[in-house]
């Protein structure tokens, strides 16, 4: 540990930062596995030719199951493999849209599609705005193609409620191949996507020690984000439970997977936010005193802000529940960041590294937007939140008579929970986003469902006064 901590010292000058923050980084060649690329390759080919309904099923597997190390250089460009699939999944687009008049978002463009499209637009050009050099350029052009391929091929296949639990099932079945890698880990101490190869093959060679236990990955970029897939998805099987009976054994089975994925990972954040997943399902019996229970919590934050010594998200320090966590770093990125406010809120700062010891790693998805992209993406990302969270209130509200789908729509506002909770210990930068961006699409698709459900329930004529208007119209007539 001496050695790496000298290697970042100047003794002649202040401390330097970690090399990585330098803009352009990553492998200069193609890393990757020929059989993983012919994997991606035929995922991508069955996403082009399967139907619309089943084409979710190849774009999960491959997107989540395949780490984003493997990646093909061409001409400075980075193309991970979920890039690689995102491009098949684009022209399956076109090709869609080609032969069919069908819109590209179910329900029309809602506000969960504005934001989510302002937020990577601005986070894209306040990143070049701040780097000012063509890397940034570059970079932000494989992100914006990242997001937006995801996320828009995600809303055009995810339209119907029938389309979200589709989607759940295919999740079901990707966390029970996740459960299993990483018990095998658990149980050998050895990654198997060490095979592989891959700008992380010694990464996952080397599992991370915690205590007397290790902290399985399988094929995520860091034990924190295959643990938080996991604890995020839970609420989700749940509600495939309560959807239907027919689906309750794939339920279970998702349910024991998520549960395996977020103990194997060893960390408080997935544990932190399965709980918090748990918590929010168990709100439905008293789901009409939720306001009250909001304005409570906000209420006790500003008590405590006022009677303790230090500022409240100090409290983040003291959690730690899986020995030896870094809560005490993730109060610092909190408290710095809203100290060098006025450094950050137009286009954030190239380096972090000066305000603290390790506040390089922004591991938390809110601080990490606000210094590296400003405070208008910080913003938007919010709204992203409050809009989703405001969608299955009235989708859930509409649905009071039919109390499964009304519970299905409290679930699926747990997961959004839960993962609100992960952003305060992890930022989502590997294929953590396919489920992420595919959540935002399910709920885009069961609000729309609803709706639609509701106004043809306001329109429908019931039976017994067809006749009575038939005869008038009938007196009209003669």
């Amino acid at each position: 540990m001496i050695p790496s901590i000298l290697a970042n010292l100047d003794l002649a000058g202040p401390v330097q930062g970690p090399q990585n923050l330098k803009f352009g980084g990553g492998v200069s060649d193609s890393v990757f596995n020929p059989a993983v690329l012919a994997i991606v390759v035929v995922a991508g080919l069955l996403v082009f030719i399967c139907q619309r309904k089943k084409a979710i099923i190849p774009f999960f597997f491959a997107s989540l199951l395949v780490p984003t190390d493997q990646v093909v250089v061409l001409g400075g460009a980075h193309f991970p493999m979920l890039r690689v699939l995102v491009l098949f999944a684009i022209v399956w687009i076109l090709k869609e849209k080609a032969s069919s008049n069908r819109p590209l978002f179910s329900g029309g463009m809602n506000k969960i599609d504005i934001a989510v499209i302002l937020l990577t637009v601005f986070v894209a050009i306040n990143s070049v705005l701040l780097f000012q050099e063509s890397g940034a350029v570059i970079n932000q052009l494989g992100n914006l193609f990242t997001v937006f391929g995801v996320y828009f091929f995600l809303r055009f296949l995810i339209r119907e409620e029938e389309d979200v639990v589709r989607a759940i099932r295919t999740l079901a079945y990707v966390a029970a191949c996740v459960a299993m890698i990483m018990t095998y880990e658990i149980v050998t101490k050895h990654n198997p996507y060490a095979l592989l190869g891959g700008a992380r093959a010694s990464a996952y060679a080397h599992l991370i020690p915690r205590g007397e236990r290790v902290r399985a990955q399988a094929g995520f970029a860091h034990s924190l984000l295959a643990g938080t897939f996991g604890a995020v998805l839970m609420p989700l099987f749940v509600a495939l439970w309560w959807k239907s009976k027919e689906h309750r054994r794939i339920a279970g089975l998702g349910v024991a997977s998520a549960t395996v994925i977020t103990l194997a990972a060893n960390s408080s954040t997935p544990i932190l936010a399965y709980a918090a997943g748990v918590l929010a399902l168990c709100l439905w019996p008293i789901r009409g005193w939720m306001r009250v229970i909001r304005w409570g919590v906000v209420m006790t934050i500003v008590f405590l802000q006022v009677v303790l010594k230090n500022p409240v998200w100090h409290l983040i320090a003291r959690i730690d529940i899986s020995g030896g966590s870094s809560g005490y770093h993730r109060y610092m990125l909190i408290d710095q960041c809203i100290r060098h406010f006025w450094d950050w809120w137009l286009i954030g700062v190239k380096d972090t590294s000066v305000w603290g010891w390790d506040m390089w790693d922004t591991a938390n998805q809110y601080v990490a937007l606000c210094d590296g992209s400003g405070l208008l993406p910080f913003v938007l990302f919010i709204a992203v939140i409050v809009y989703a969270f405001k969608y299955l209130g009235k989708a859930r509200r509409r649905a009071k008579k039919d109390r499964a789908t009304a519970l299905f729509m409290w679930a699926l506002a747990a997961s959004l929970f839960a993962n609100v909770i992960a952003f305060f210990g992890i930022s989502y930068y590997d294929q953590t986003i396919v489920a992420w961006y595919s959540l935002l699409a399910m709920i885009s698709a069961a609000a729309a469902s609803q709706k639609s459900n509701s106004t043809d329930a306001r329109t429908r004529v019931p039976a017994d006064e067809i006749s009575p208007v038939l005869e008038r119209e009938e007196q009209m007539v003669q």
